[in-house]
């Protein structure tokens, strides 16, 4: 299965009209986000985490900076996006001047191989939507997740691709066919943040929003084919058309589950509202 260029293409074509465009007919509010996420969803995830104006959140796999900026403009707090990607990187630190956000949110490309490039309990939180199954060896970065979060800190990330059924091997290679994917048995995620300190406190099965995403995203695509077809080329279009199709089967037979993991490094007294 030859690979798709989901990302460069959504990032170097970012403020492009018809992925605009895409973007909102897919989420409804665009957050210029390329995930399973919507603004509605991550309203509840900051609530669950209970995130306030003082916190300093990192947002790793941060994409074009959309969430990272939604967080810094809704709930006042300071955000710093890390992601590997360099066109990521230039439209998020784009729309952070756009949006007039350039003091609050500080965004940089760094690659989660290696050690990230913080101080020790340098954040009160840190959020990773829908890209973890990106990142290898997951225990090591858990770990240096613990090493810059505070004491009392809190962790929450979704893993989109939790195996909770059978499939096939040409499924996985047509959903993994858009970059490097772990796909992670059930169980894994919560064992990998014991090894390391971090106390689990709630996990939550969030498969309906990649179901409703994917289906949106698709179709909004589809409307579009000529307009993409020019923009992307036939061979990547119709990629990232089949990848999108696999995401909704799979997870709507749930098949490959989206979950939600909220943690807190243990340490230090109650924390102060």
């Amino acid at each position: 299965m030859s690979s798709v260029d989901l990302y460069g293409t959504a990032y170097g074509n970012f403020d492009t009209q018809v992925l605009e465009q895409v973007r909102r007919e897919t989420y409804g509010e665009d957050l210029g986000q390329s995930s399973w996420i919507t603004a509605d969803e991550y309203r509840k995830f900051s609530d669950l985490i209970e995130l306030v104006a003082t916190d300093h959140v990192l947002d790793v796999g941060c994409g074009s900076g959309g969430p990272a900026l939604f967080l810094a403009r809704e709930r006042g707090c300071r955000v710093t996006g890390i992601d590997i990607s360099e066109s990521g990187i230039q439209a998020a630190l784009n729309g952070a001047r756009r949006m007039g956000l350039a003091e609050k949110v500080d965004f940089r490309r760094a690659d989660v191989g290696e050690p990230l490039p913080f101080d020790d309990e340098t954040f009160d939180v840190i959020v990773c939507m829908d890209a973890i199954c990106h990142m290898p060896d997951r225990h090591r970065l858990f770990a240096e997740w613990r090493r810059i979060l505070r004491a009392r800190g809190r962790i929450l990330f979704t893993d989109p691709v939790v195996v909770t059924g059978l499939v096939t091997n040409e499924e996985l290679a047509i959903r993994s066919s858009t970059g490097y994917f772990e796909f992670c048995p059930p169980g894994v995620n919560e064992r990998l943040l014991g090894e390391i300190g971090i106390e689990l406190r709630r996990s939550l099965d969030v498969t309906e929003n990649a179901i409703e995403v994917s289906r949106r995203w698709h179709a909004a695509r589809e409307k579009r084919s000529p307009e993409l077809v020019r923009l992307e080329g036939d061979a990547t279009f119709a990629g990232l058309q089949r990848f999108l199709s696999i995401v909704n089967k799979l997870a709507n037979e749930r098949r490959l589950s989206r979950i939600s993991y909220l943690g807190r490094r243990p340490g230090g007294g109650p924390r102060s509202e």
